[in-house]
């Protein structure tokens, strides 16, 4: 059973109730906790807003720090055996008060703008949006070469919304930094406890599946200072690629196997030669590893990069078509399914377009 406590005095206006909680689950990170918790005291422009931090059976003394004076804001403490960062969430959203849900995660520390901009952002697109704020590079923060091209790929995706080149998705609805009215959390049933990886993907699909709409806000940005071991993000990688398979088996996302399968020909040459040759084998795949990370260890200053991105985004694939290739029950298995979904479906469409050429036989045998 959840023990809550509360931490600072109440505001003056809390039985009016706020229009958002701030929802953060926290696992082992107390002093990085400490300063999101200080940086949403110094919001600007937000009003009263709540905030309700989940403690995912932290053993660091995360507990004891919430039910301390050191807590610079007020909020609602709750504490619950580690279970995950999806049961964390479900959690935080039964204990929330406002109409609005916005999720931080306890590495991602908001700018002084962050809650404004989210209620903004609602007011102006109204009760449906799922508003996404960036998670941008701190400047006074080192990370690993893994950590680094993963903050380059959310960069670019960012880059390319702000460009108009596409809007966000669910694909784009990291918990990290995003929000929506507590209403839908609830009707969707929240986040599936089962997932340890991707539950906010998993989430993203079923709201989308509901009619609500997707909205990428810049100005709501928050700073990520994020940290991983190497063999974490490997695995975390594996998991998104076996996880899209998992939500494929749901019907009404059956179009995500064919999204993952499609795209994989839509990589590079390099990209799809790594794949072929090394996922779903366990020993090559670890060579493989070694030998593209030594390459992106050493390539930080080769062509400002580029060399290590290259070798890190081949590790990425590597270990994400592994894990499709897992779920689906190995090699034969993943390329009987690209054949089944993409390439004869494309292999029929061109026939049926040549067919409508004049002169080209009908379905009849006649000339049309």
């Amino acid at each position: 059973m959840a023990v809550e406590t509360v931490a600072g005095a109440a505001p003056d206006d809390a039985a009016a109730g706020p229009t958002l909680t701030v929802v953060i689950p926290t696992y082992n990170r107390r002093e990085r906790l400490h300063r999101v918790l200080v940086a949403l005291g110094e919001q600007r422009g937000a009003g009263q807003f709540e905030t309700v931090v989940v403690s995912d059976g932290s053993t660091d003394g995360t507990d004891e720090y919430l039910a301390s004076e050191r807590v610079p804001i007020p909020l609602v403490a709750c504490r619950q055996a580690n279970s995950g960062p999806a049961r964390a969430r479900n959690r935080g959203i039964e204990a929330a008060t406002g109409e609005l849900v916005l999720f931080l995660d306890d590495d991602v520390v908001p700018g002084p703008d962050l809650v404004r901009e989210h209620l903004a952002s609602h007011r102006r697109l109204g009760d449906r949006a799922v508003v996404i704020g960036p998670m941008l590079n701190p400047p006074d923060h080192d990370m690993s070469v893994w950590v680094e091209y993963e903050q380059a790929m959310l960069a670019k995706q960012y880059e390319a919304m702000e460009r108009g080149d596409w809007s966000a998705t669910a694909r784009q609805f990291y918990t990290g930094n995003a929000s929506l009215r507590r209403a839908h959390l609830i009707a969707s049933g929240g986040f599936d406890t089962e997932l340890r990886r991707a539950e906010d993907i998993e989430l993203a699909l079923r709201l989308a599946s509901m009619g609500l709409e997707f909205a990428y806000v810049p100005e709501a940005a928050g700073l990520h200072y994020a940290e991983r071991s190497f063999e974490s993000w490997r695995q975390i990688a594996r998991a998104y690629g076996r996880n899209d398979v998992h939500f494929s088996r749901e019907p009404e996302h059956a179009d995500v196997l064919r999204f993952v399968l499609d795209h994989y020909g839509r990589r590079n040459l390099l990209i799809r030669a790594v794949v072929r040759l090394a996922a779903g084998r366990p020993a090559v795949t670890r060579a493989v590893d070694r030998a593209l990370l030594a390459t992106a260890s050493q390539g930080e200053s080769v062509g400002g990069g580029r060399l290590s991105r290259a070798a890190l985004s081949g590790i990425y694939n590597l270990e994400y078509y592994t894990g499709v290739i897992e779920a689906l029950g190995g090699r034969r298995e993943f390329w009987r399914a690209r054949r089944r979904l993409v390439i004869l479906p494309r292999v029929r469409w061109v026939f049926d377009r040549c067919r409508e050429l004049p002169g080209m036989p009908s379905r009849t045998g006649r000339s049309a």
